[in-house]
């Protein structure tokens, strides 16, 4: 693994996310109480064995590069990694104009290091990968580019690259989000998906960015331009089948699981997925931990047990996270960051509750997601009018009601 450079796309804008991403990159969002998103792409190489990880950043980077600088630490003695790398210009008074133009204006970062193969992975979907699985694919086929691919129903394609494939796994045809995608073979309700990952020789790397640069035509986009093109002319480009990927300490209904948290109701379903008994996604696998950076905060703590007044500090099915105070309130199906406080006589349920969010008492609060810095007043309903809700937050075409960062109630 010292013969790979990881480079890990993290400069989207993200803007099917707003408001979540007003302020910060797509990568940045928290998730899942402790997290950001970009902890699961980094967790899945470092606990792989991968050291040697560029972050590409542009976009309102700020709090991602916070994040990676103060909780991203490897063993630098030995030349091991995880560096944000911001975009710098180096091709011309431009910033990346797609995700094939973000390497090729950083190709010094191949030519400074040499590596044999690079990893070109995005940075803002939820997933645990062993990467080792995929590289010995990419290696025993001696290809010039693998690509990670996963079964999707099929009326889910035109979201996604659609890969065509022969017997031997090899591609014969990509089409990025097509309005009519091709169904599996055997499988007419599916399709498979491009995941977004990609595994390339450097030389063979270098040599299609370079070619897609000059290209006047290309939108510079790694599916539907490098790949596309690749497969065009013949390379030899294969399919690393993720379903079949093992993580240690894994259930079986975890295999295969992915989620890109692209839009406000993804980001708010793959949150659910996380607070049941036997969750969709499970944070607590020990043999396959999601790091991220720590701050010195108090446990979390429950209070009040009075229950003839009906005042009960209570959390189910709720994750919650160090330094939260859940005072003679309910939270029921909720993911809260920390410092989060939620006082007496009031109901969350369904919620997302990023950092320093104080709950008033009596509110009542569903399906919402409440960013950092926000103050709920007492008596406060949310997410049981929506028409009511649409008049002063953004509601999603699956009635999630979001409340941006900071704002006055």
């Amino acid at each position: 693994m010292n013969d790979v450079l990881v480079m890990v796309l993290a400069g989207g804008e993200g803007k099917r996310l707003r408001p979540l991403t007003r302020d910060r990159a797509k990568p940045a969002v928290p998730f899942g109480g402790r997290y950001r998103i970009i902890d699961f792409v980094l967790s899945n190489f470092v606990n792989s064995g991968f050291y040697k990880i560029k972050v590409l950043t542009q976009y309102k980077s700020d709090s991602l590069n916070s994040h990676i600088s103060r909780g991203w630490h490897l063993a630098q003695f030995v030349d091991q990694y995880v560096e944000a790398v911001p975009a710098q210009q180096r091709r011309g008074p431009q910033w990346y104009k797609g995700s094939a133009d973000a390497i090729y204006q950083n190709l010094n970062l191949l030519y400074d290091e040499g590596p044999a193969h690079v990893c070109v992975f995005g940075g803002d979907n939820i997933y645990k990968m062993d990467v080792r699985q995929m590289m010995a694919v990419h290696l025993d086929e001696g290809a010039d580019v693998t690509v990670a691919a996963i079964p999707v129903p099929i009326e889910q394609g035109s979201e996604f690259g659609i890969i065509t494939i022969d017997e031997q796994g090899r591609i014969v045809d990509f089409q990025e989000k097509p309005e009519n995608p091709q169904p599996m073979p055997g499988h007419p309700d599916k399709c498979l998906v491009s995941m977004g990952n990609y595994i390339f020789k450097t030389d063979v790397l270098a040599e299609e960015v370079v070619r897609d640069a000059h290209d006047p035509n290309s939108a510079h986009d790694f599916g539907k331009n490098i790949i596309t093109n690749m497969v065009r002319y013949g390379a030899k480009a294969f399919v690393y089948d993720f379903s079949k990927n093992i993580i240690p300490g894994q259930p079986s209904r975890e295999q295969s699981y992915w989620r890109d948290v692209g839009s406000v109701d993804s980001y708010w379903s793959a949150s659910m997925d996380l607070v049941s008994v036997a969750p969709e996604f499970n944070l607590y696998n020990r043999r396959w931990p999601i790091r991220t950076h720590y701050k010195h905060y108090p446990p979390a703590k429950f209070v009040h047990d009075d229950p003839r007044n009906n005042r009960v500090g209570t959390a189910i099915n709720s994750i919650v996270a160090e330094g939260c105070i859940v005072s003679g309130g309910v939270i029921r199906n909720c993911v809260l960051f920390p410092q989060v406080r939620v006082n007496s006589f009031s109901h969350v349920e369904d919620c997302i509750i990023f950092e320093r969010v104080t709950i008033g008492r009596r509110a009542r609060i569903r399906k919402a997601i409440i960013d950092k810095d926000i103050t709920i007043p007492p008596d406060t309903v949310i997410g049981y009018d929506l028409e009511a809700d649409r008049e002063r937050f953004t509601v999603s075409e699956n009635g999630v009601v979001v409340i941006p960062k900071g704002m006055e109630l």
